[in-house]
């Protein structure tokens, strides 16, 4: 029950409002499944497509320690001074140039039954038509022991920052269907995203909840049938369903981050300002960062993750011709050519950032492995194939001093 081409490309807009015409979702093989390919020449740093995910959610702990964002579409909702105040731990704290905040607190709205936050009607509007009807928990926000409540502390107390998934994009894809006057169509949506075998699913809910994943899984499906249970949906519900469910989340959920502060940094950055003032101000902001990461670390946005059709077609390469970024401070994910793109060229993206793109062929296999369950091909790799299977020296030492192996990794949320 395959989704038309209509249906995966009603997600996405092109600059102009448009559907993208300059792409076209081919099948390459079986072990890549399906890849995106340009159909017409696409040019350095132009946007090749915009997508709206189906479904998205803010990561929980994430949410839980104070990050405010729009339970819609993940806008930040702190002004850029507020967000510098909470993460430098300083109250007091001033930016310059506040007028160059894009937030807009006029414009926020909550429900009127459970109070969580949006940044506009808009938001709060498509929210409860797609989802939120079912999954608002009115007056018993704050019990315990509501169905919904007792599911997130279990999440919580299961998948430990730095987050990768959330059981609660799981929880909107159901109650998707479950208000879905279509339930077919988002059937078929939902089905788009790429299967595993069974052995693969296990090793990436091993990755998610640890050794212990078996009876916390069971837990969660328990927690999740309790409160969720869709009979268009019962085989989600059953074991192998739901592991199905965890596995497809955990493999195409693509991290979503956004940021007030960010954003008011890359409009100090546009400022023309005479050479003096722009010193002081970039030595304002390189302090103002070094004070966050003293007191708050590397967690600087607010973080979730979210299911976009078109962009899970696009393969990785540790050689990307594309790069993602929401830079519209939302959920709305932006695929930018990062080198002319020839007609019937595939459109690859790296699932590694940067500094992993830089490491050995093992090291960067190692990772691709452990978290997406496949060995790379591309060029740079197949170019380094006699290389020797052992990880450098300087990797070694990274690992020893307790770096996540999953730390950072190419659904990154950074460039907001």
């Amino acid at each position: 029950m395959a989704a038309s081409m209509c249906d995966v490309f009603s997600f996405c807009v092109g600059v102009s409002g448009r559907a993208p015409v300059a792409v076209e979702v081919r099948f390459v093989s079986s072990a890549k499944g399906k890849g995106l390919f340009a159909t017409q020449l696409i040019r350095k740093g132009e946007t090749i497509f915009v997508e709206q995910p189906l479904v998205a959610a803010q990561f929980l702990w994430n949410a839980l320690y104070r990050y405010r964002a729009c339970d819609h579409c993940l806008r930040a909702l702190e002004k850029a001074e507020e967000n510098a105040q909470r993460l430098t731990g300083k109250p007091g704290q001033v930016l310059p140039h506040p007028e160059l905040c894009a937030v807009r607190k006029d414009l926020h709205q909550h429900c009127p039954h459970c109070q969580v936050m949006y940044c506009s009607a808009e938001c709060r509007l498509a929210a409860a038509e797609q989802y939120h009807q079912v999954l608002c928990p009115g007056p018993s926000q704050d019990d315990p022991l509501h169905p919904l409540n007792k599911l997130q502390e279990a999440w919580r107390s299961v998948h430990y920052p730095p987050e990768t998934a959330s059981i609660m994009l799981m929880a909107r894809m159901v109650a998707t269907v479950k208000q879905a006057k279509d339930k077919d169509r988002w059937i078929r949506l939902f089905s788009q995203f790429c299967n595993k075998t069974a052995n693969e699913e296990e090793e990436i809910v091993h990755k998610l909840l640890g050794d212990k994943f078996k009876g916390q899984l069971e837990l969660l499906r328990r927690l999740f049938t309790e409160a969720l249970y869709e009979e268009a949906l019962s085989q989600w519900f059953t074991p192998d369903g739901f592991r199905s469910l965890f596995a497809l989340v955990g493999t195409n959920g693509q991290g979503i981050g956004t940021s007030s502060l960010s954003q008011w940094v890359h409009a100090c950055d546009a400022l023309e300002l005479k050479p003096q003032d722009r010193e002081q101000l970039d030595a304002f902001i390189d302090q103002l960062y070094k004070d966050i990461e003293a007191a708050t670390g590397e967690f600087l946005n607010c973080e979730g993750s979210g299911l976009f059709v078109l962009q899970s077609c696009c393969n990785h390469s540790c050689v990307p011709n594309a790069e993602t970024s929401f830079p519209e401070n939302n959920f709305l994910l932006h695929v930018t050519a990062l080198e002319d793109i020839k007609p019937g060229e595939e459109i690859c993206i790296s699932y590694l950032d940067c500094c992993q793109r830089e490491r050995s062929r093992h090291s960067r296999h190692k990772i691709l492995r452990e978290n997406y369950l496949f060995v790379c091909s591309c060029p740079k790799c197949l170019a380094e194939a006699d290389e020797p299977n052992v990880t450098s020296e300087e990797e070694e030492d990274e690992e020893e001093e307790g770096e996540p192996e999953d730390a950072e990794l190419g659904d990154e949320m950074t460039d907001v």
